[in-house]
């Protein structure tokens, strides 16, 4: 498949191992890729993951202002086919007209299912148990387009964000190698889509990274889980905003937003049915500790104080 080029359009972590089995097996003319953004408290001008691999690989890599800048790149490139993973942006009908062999998107739901910017989060914050890799064709809709493959995986009730992503990336990885020879070849299969069972799911807002202790323990265990190691779950305490990096569910009674019980390693917070046991927590302004050293320097009981 050497003699296929293709453009890849992608941005975070789950488009790397994508583009770099593209890489080996077809004719990578170009990438195009988000600009480089300021990252962390000191604010450093950062490239995404996607064109850190583009650029350590003397791949031919484009960060556009716009999706309105990216056409006349296409055309320079000429790519036979152009394949998306998370790339972040609905592709023009000029672009998705282009290519002879089509648009492919790599979505990391069991499509109809969570279409839109967040669907691993938003499966684990379901707490669903069985997330998935789509294979579709790009259409101006919303990952509305015709389905060429699906494969699915277990979730299993460890696994975070970091760790899901990493299972997801390797499934869609082996899956585009796997059926690129069936779509050069005009031979795959094309499945519409149940407009019916299609759901769909934002990008994660500030709003969404607060944790409400009315709710049952299993929702605030697992949106900590879907929002490691970033942007991370928060809480408020004594009017601060604290990150709840790590946590498990214990039976224990008590009014819920409270803090019921401590030692020198954990505490815990009371949800609506069950208690909430604090393991590492970022404080504000310093980095992810364990509990045991953050009463340290808090130097008094955290039993009966109020989560916000």
């Amino acid at each position: 498949m050497k003699d296929i080029k293709v453009l890849f359009m992608g941005t975070p972590e789950i488009s790397v191992k994508v583009l770099d089995n593209l890489n080996k097996y077809t004719n990578i003319v170009g990438v195009i890729t988000k600009k480089d953004a300021y990252v962390g408290r000191k604010k450093i001008l950062t490239p995404c993951p996607v064109k850190e691999y583009a650029i350590n690989n003397n791949l031919n890599v484009y960060s556009p202002d716009s999706i309105n800048d990216v056409y006349n790149f296409i055309v320079e490139c000429k790519p036979d086919i152009i394949i998306t993973c998370a790339y972040g942006k609905i592709l023009t009908k000029e672009i998705l007209d282009y290519p002879r062999l089509g648009c492919i998107n790599i979505h990391a739901s069991l499509l109809p299912k969570y279409r839109g910017a967040s669907p691993i989060q938003s499966a684990i914050m379901n707490g669903d148990s069985i997330t998935g890799i789509t294979l579709m064709y790009m259409e101006e809709g919303l990952d509305t387009g015709d389905i060429i493959k699906q494969d699915n995986i277990k979730i299993d009730t460890l696994d975070n964000y970091e760790t899901l992503t990493n299972k997801l990336s390797d499934l869609a990885s082996k899956m585009i190698i796997d059926e690129l020879p069936s779509i050069i070849n005009g031979t795959n299969n094309r499945i519409k889509q149940d407009e019916g069972n299609a759901s769909y799911v934002g990008l994660i807002k500030r709003s969404d990274e607060h944790l409400d202790y009315n709710t049952n323990a299993i929702n605030i265990y697992n949106k900590v889980r879907a929002l490691y190691p970033s942007p991370l779950a928060n809480f408020i305490l004594d009017d601060l905003e604290y990150k709840l990096v790590s946590c498990e569910i214990v039976d224990v009674s008590g009014k819920s937003g409270y803090i019921v019980l401590e030692d020198k390693e954990t505490f815990t917070i009371m949800a609506k049915d069950k208690g909430v046991r604090v393991l590492k927590i970022k404080p504000p302004g310093k980095g992810i500790m364990s509990v045991k050293d953050f009463k340290n320097g808090y130097k008094s009981s955290l039993v009966g104080k109020e989560i916000k």
